[in-house]
C-alpha cells in the first residue's frame, strides 16, 4: 500500500497540464487527495475502486522522454538535435510522429533501433558520422514517409535497406560516400517520389537499380562520377519530372537512354565531359516541354554540333536554357567562343573546305583526262605503222 501511495504522489507531481488537459489534471489531483484521506481513516486497508480508472488513464497518457532530448506532447515531436548522441536513444515515445537525430555523433544504426515506433512519419539523421546500417535497422518503420541520411559516411546500402519502407515518399542520401547502386537495395520503394543521391562517389549503377521506382518525380545524381547514361537505366520512370546529372564525368548518352521519360520537364547535364551529342537521342524525348541545361562541357565545335543544336532548338517542346553559355573547348582556334556567336561560320568554313577539296579533285580529274587525250592523239595508229613499212 505504501508503494501505491508513492505512485500516486509521483503521478500527482508529473501531471503537467497542457491546454485541454488542465481540467482533467485538477480532477486527478483532487481524487488523489481524497484517496489519501480515505486510506488514512481506514488504516490503509481500503481498495479505492473509483480512483482506478483515473489512475490507469494517467499512467497510459504518461510518456517517458529520452533524457537529452526535448519532447513536445501536443505535436508528438522528439527533438534530439546536436546532443552528442553516440546511438539512437531508447525510450522514444511510441506515438512519436517526428524524430530529429541530426547533428549528433552516430556511427551506425543498430538492428531494431526504432522498435515500436509505428507512428513515425519523419526521421532525420543528417550530419552524423553514420558508416553502416545494420540489417533490419529500419524494420519497424512501415509508415515512414521521409528519411534523411544526408551528410554521413555511408559507403554502401544493405540489401534489405528498402524492406518495410514501402510508404516512403522522400529519401535523402546526398553527401555520403556511396560508390555503387545495386539492384536490390532500392527494390521496395514503390511509392518513392523524391530520391537525392547527389554528391556521392557513384561510378556504376545496375541497370535494374531503379526498376521499382515507378512513382519517382525527382532523381538527383549530380556531383557523382558517372561516365555513361545507359539505355534501360530509366525504363520505368515515365513519371519522372526532374533529372539532375550535372557535374559527373558523362561523355556518352546512349540513343534510347532518355526515351522512357515522357513527363520530364528539366534535364541537367552541366559540367560533364560531353564533346558531341546526337540529335536522335534528344528527339526521343516525347514530352510536353523539357528544359535542357548543357553548359560547362568541353564541346568540340564543328558544323555537326551546330546543326544538332539548331535542330534541337527547332523542336517545339525542347528548350536549351543555357545555349548562349555553350562554350567551345576545341578546336584551338575556336576555344573560348560561344557556339551561338560562331553560328553558321562553322558550316561556312566546312563548306569552303569541301569546295577546295572538290575543286582540287575536279582539277585532278580534268588533268588526267587531258593527259589521256593527249597521249591518245600522239600514239601512232596501226595503219600508219604498216604504210611506213
Amino acid at each position: 500500500m505504501f508503494f501505491f501511495l508513492v505512485s500516486l504522489k509521483v503521478l500527482e507531481i508529473n501531471c503537467c497540464p497542457l491546454g485541454d488537459e488542465e481540467q482533467r489534471c485538477e480532477v486527478f489531483k483532487t481524487s488523489v487527495t481524497r484517496s489519501k484521506r480515505t486510506m488514512s481513516a481506514r488504516g490503509c486497508t481500503v481498495l479505492v475502486m473509483p480512483l482506478l480508472p483515473l489512475t490507469l488513464n494517467a499512467m497510459l497518457s504518461f510518456r517517458l522522454c529520452p533524457s537529452p532530448c526535448l519532447c513536445y506532447d501536443s505535436s508528438d515531436l522528439v527533438d534530439c538535435r546536436s546532443r552528442g548522441l553516440l546511438w539512437v536513444p531508447p525510450s522514444v515515445p511510441h506515438g512519436t510522429w517526428l524524430l530529429d537525430l541530426s547533428g549528433n555523433k552516430l556511427t551506425e544504426v543498430r538492428t531494431r533501433s526504432f522498435k515500436g515506433l509505428w507512428s513515425l512519419k519523419i526521421l532525420l539523421m543528417s550530419n552524423n558520422s553514420i558508416q553502416s546500417l545494420q540489417p533490419q535497422s529500419l524494420s519497424s518503420l512501415q509508415f515512414l514517409e521521409r528519411l534523411d541520411l544526408s551528410f554521413n559516411q555511408l559507403h554502401w546500402l544493405p540489401q534489405d535497406f528498402s524492406q518495410s519502407l514501402s510508404s516512403l515518399l522522400e529519401l535523402r542520401l546526398d553527401h555520403n560516400q556511396l560508390h555503387h547502386l545495386d539492384s536490390t537495395s532500392l527494390g521496395d520503394f514503390e511509392n518513392l517520389r523524391k530520391l537525392d543521391l547527389s554528391y556521392n562517389r557513384i561510378r556504376t549503377i545496375d541497370v535494374r537499380a531503379f526498376c521499382s521506382l515507378s512513382q519517382l518525380n525527382l532523381l538527383s545524381l549530380q556531383g557523382n562520377r558517372l561516365n555513361v547514361l545507359t539505355d534501360g537505366l530509366l525504363s520505368r520512370q515515365q513519371g519522372l519530372e526532374v533529372l539532375l546529372l550535372s557535374h559527373n564525368n558523362i561523355s556518352v548518352i546512349e540513343t534510347m537512354a532518355l526515351a522512357p521519360l515522357r513527363s520530364l520537364t528539366l534535364l541537367g547535364l552541366q559540367g560533364n565531359q560531353l564533346e558531341h551529342i546526337k540529335f536522335r537521342t534528344f528527339l526521343q524525348l516525347q514530352t510536353t516541354s523539357t528544359h535542357l541545361q548543357m553548359s560547362f562541357n568541353p564541346w568540340s565545335c564543328d558544323c555537326e554540333l551546330h546543326r544538332v543544336f539548331s535542330k534541337i532548338q527547332h523542336v517545339r517542346h525542347l528548350h536549351v536554357e543555357d545555349y548562349r553559355n555553350i562554350i567551345c573547348h576545341t578546336p584551338a582556334q575556336q576555344a573560348g567562343n560561344s557556339l551561338a556567336s560562331l553560328g553558321s561560320q562553322l558550316c561556312m568554313a566546312e563548306t569552303a573546305s569541301v569546295l577546295v577539296i572538290t575543286a582540287t579533285v575536279t582539277l585532278a580529274v580534268i588533268g588526267a583526262l587531258v593527259k589521256a587525250e593527249h597521249n591518245r592523239k600522239n600514239k601512232p595508229t596501226v595503219s600508219d605503222t604498216e604504210s611506213q613499212r
